[in-house]
């Protein structure tokens, strides 16, 4: 029943409020938190000892890659002006910051015996920064930036990629496990994979569409799934930390309600959602059935001796499956989807899916083009989790709204109130989730848009010489939630300034 209320509730007015009068609020346990990614904060590309990374060599081979010109070499600064985004978190009153570690910062090659502590002294004080103002760190070990040097050896094509990603995440947990309650190993698998290996949208831009981004898809699970018995082996039972992973988890509904657009669904909620949640969260493991006949049914048509798809061993499927502790969402927005009419490269992703996406004219645009304001799809998304995948724990590690410059944000504030009245409803509904952070805590460089789409809740003056951040309208109205636990539509700020109030501490285990 309350699927088919919510149904007509949404076509009459797009989920951007509720039905009922009932008055709903997070529950004391609930973490907020904000996010941030290395690459798109930090700058510093080349300081104290730091390698190359992906996008490091991605945007200086061709600088017209990025909309405005302005990519990570400098980016928010934040590699010097930490203290002041600490600074920001306790104006929030947040309870988590979520931020990455660069791998080539750290370990300036990738590989093992190339360690730099200058790169782990930045981390050190960051971390501590965070504790001292019992602010609980969450460490994303990977968002986008692979080493330059490993990728020169094929990357996450490479089938060592997962040992040497082992290797790394041992070194982190070994000096961060004692401090660092929450981890996420990998950020959006699909992204890596389809957008920097499958096609060119993002570094390293290998575009092998015949079999690059699965490839990549299979050791970057196994990554993920060798760090976390690497925790789980070494630290769990001392530390009591959480370890999971962040899948892009958006949603994909029919433009008609019909048998072939239902087919069309299936076929992009299988390769889009579940092609990465299936090995992990569900009880039988490996690739989903769906996308395991189609590859290997095109890909003998293609005249390809075995699928494109590469095999999971037993071993593989045992070693993947339940291998996190919860599931790390990033949910930005909706599609419609159709059975596509279009003649697709073959072979290729999105032959094998064979569907084509488009937007609803009423749903309310954003600075970047493929995102819309639709709040019932996360609502929606994390049933499609709950039914699927039996009601694993959840956090939502990422979403947000682009803009231009400008401290009003009313589209941003409304953005976030209406994303979290859709999270109380799944809650409500018997969806798991712990926590929600923001992206982002400020203006960042939003990879190959560069700082013409801005996110952050805070908005960075790039032209200043120290990065100045000022609180937008979103910060104050996001600091009012946290701080009351309860989203109201009507409530705005007296004006643009922001104090800090005293830290909010939260117990670490809560999943």
């Amino acid at each position: 029943m309350r699927f088919f209320v919510l149904c007509l509730f949404n076509f009459l007015i797009g989920c951007h409020g509720y039905a009922d009068t009932k008055k709903r609020s997070f529950p004391p346990t609930f973490m907020f938190g904000v996010a941030s990614s290395a690459y798109q904060i930090e700058g510093a590309w080349d300081e104290d000892g730091k390698g190359e990374s992906i996008w490091d060599r991605f945007v200086h081979e061709d600088p017209e890659r990025i909309a405005d010109g302005y990519n990570g070499d400098v980016a928010s600064d934040s590699y010097h002006l930490w203290r002041r985004d600490v600074e920001m978190l306790r104006e929030l009153g947040v309870h988590f910051y979520r931020f990455s570690i660069s791998w080539s910062r750290v370990m300036p090659t990738g590989l093992s015996n190339s360690i730099n502590e200058a790169g782990f002294a930045y981390y050190d004080n960051l971390i501590d920064e965070l504790l001292k103002y019992k602010i609980m760190p969450m460490v994303t070990l990977y968002h986008f930036d692979l080493p330059q040097y490993l990728q020169d050896l094929g990357g996450w094509i490479n089938p060592l990629s997962s040992e040497w990603f082992e290797d790394y995440a041992a070194e982190v947990f070994k000096r961060y496990a004692h401090k660092v309650p929450f981890w996420i190993t990998i950020n959006q698998p699909k992204s890596i994979c389809m957008d920097g290996y499958e096609s060119n949208v993002l570094a390293p831009a290998v575009n092998s569409k015949t079999v690059g981004g699965y490839e990549c898809t299979k050791n970057v699970l196994l990554a993920h799934a060798k760090a976390y018995r690497i925790y789980q082996t070494l630290y769990k039972t001392e530390h009591q930390g959480n370890v999971g992973i962040s899948i892009e988890l958006n949603w994909y509904d029919p433009v008609k309600n019909n048998t072939e657009n239902a087919a069309a669904v299936a076929r992009a909620r299988a390769f889009q959602i579940d092609l990465y949640m299936h090995p992990i969260f569900s009880e039988t493991g490996n690739f989903p059935n769906l996308v395991r006949e189609i590859v290997a049914r095109k890909s003998k048509e293609q005249g390809f001796t075995s699928s494109r798809l590469p095999n999971l061993t037993a071993e593989e499927i045992k070693l993947i499956r339940g291998s996190a502790d919860f599931v790390g969402m990033n949910h930005y927005t909706s599609f419609l989807v159709q059975n596509s009419k279009k003649q697709y490269e073959s072979p290729s992703l999105d032959d094998d899916i064979g569907v084509e996406l488009s937007y609803r004219s009423e749903w309310k645009p954003s600075k970047s083009s493929w995102l819309k304001n639709t709040p019932y799809g996360i609502y929606r998304a994390c049933i499609h989790v709950n039914i699927n995948y039996n009601y694993p724990p959840m956090i939502v590690t990422e979403h947000g709204w682009s803009t231009g410059t400008g401290l009003g944000d009313k589209s941003r504030a409304d953005n976030l109130r209406h994303y979290l009245n859709s999270l109380l409803l799944a809650m409500e509904d018997g969806t798991k989730l712990k926590g929600y952070a923001a992206w982002s805590l400020m203006d960042n460089v939003e990879w190959t848009a560069g700082t013409s789409e801005r996110f952050g809740l805070y908005q960075v003056d790039f032209n200043s010489p120290t990065k100045n951040r000022t609180a937008r309208l979103s910060a104050l109205v996001y600091k009012n939630i946290i701080k009351t636990r309860e989203v109201n539509l009507e409530w705005m700020p007296e004006s643009l300034q922001i104090e800090i109030d005293q830290p909010n501490k939260l117990s670490n285990n809560i999943l």
